[in-house]
């Protein structure tokens, strides 16, 4: 049975400093890379994801001048840009996977997103079997939940550890982390991984 770590979004503009900074950002960042340090071997396949969004244009109406923070956002990790890059804290040399997603358009689950060699990630753990994964990263509330959401819907059993995940609203994380256990996801610490 192959498992797998996704690791959402730790990026430069969703962490401390940030276009849409998100508190906690850096210290998810860095226990990431402390919990890969000790169970990276533990893991099959490691994806991450990024926003990688267009420079010109709204992506799909995704950018606002005027931003609701629901459906529209201020411009953030443009492709290219340091703050579409990894957070400097995110140790990736464990990383199998590396993939880009919202490229013109809104995008908040890494499913929806593509490696550079256009596979997407149901794709990248169909071919490597994975039945289960771990969901980790920013932000809980947003590109958190909708990729778990997504894992499940896929048919790969969840489990969210929920020491290394940070969400823009307080309130609205704990909706989402209830959401995803109503779903069937597992909730857990990463020291219980």
């Amino acid at each position: 049975m192959s498992r797998a770590l996704l690791i959402v979004d730790i990026q430069n503009d969703f962490t401390e400093g940030g276009a849409l900074a998100v508190a906690g950002g850096d210290a998810v960042a860095a226990a990431v890379s402390a919990f890969l340090a000790g169970h990276a071997a533990d893991y099959d396949v490691i994806v991450a994801s990024r926003d990688w969004h267009d420079a010109n244009g709204d992506n799909g109406g995704h950018f606002a001048d005027d931003p609701d923070y629901v459906d529209t956002w201020p411009v953030h990790c443009v492709a290219g840009t340091a703050g579409a890059e990894y957070d400097p804290l995110l140790a990736t040399d464990a990383v199998t996977h590396h993939i880009r997603k919202g490229q013109g358009r809104p995008a908040y689950s890494m499913f929806e997103g593509t490696t550079e060699d256009g596979e997407t990630v149901s794709v990248v753990l169909a071919d490597a079997g994975v039945l289960t994964a771990d969901v980790v990263g920013i932000a809980t509330d947003h590109c958190v939940r909708a990729s778990a959401l997504d894992a499940i819907a896929h048919g790969v059993e969840v489990r969210v550890l929920t020491d290394l995940v940070a969400g823009v609203g307080e309130q609205s994380s704990a909706e989402a982390l209830a959401e995803l256990a109503h779903a069937g996801a597992s909730l857990l610490a990463s020291s219980d991984a």
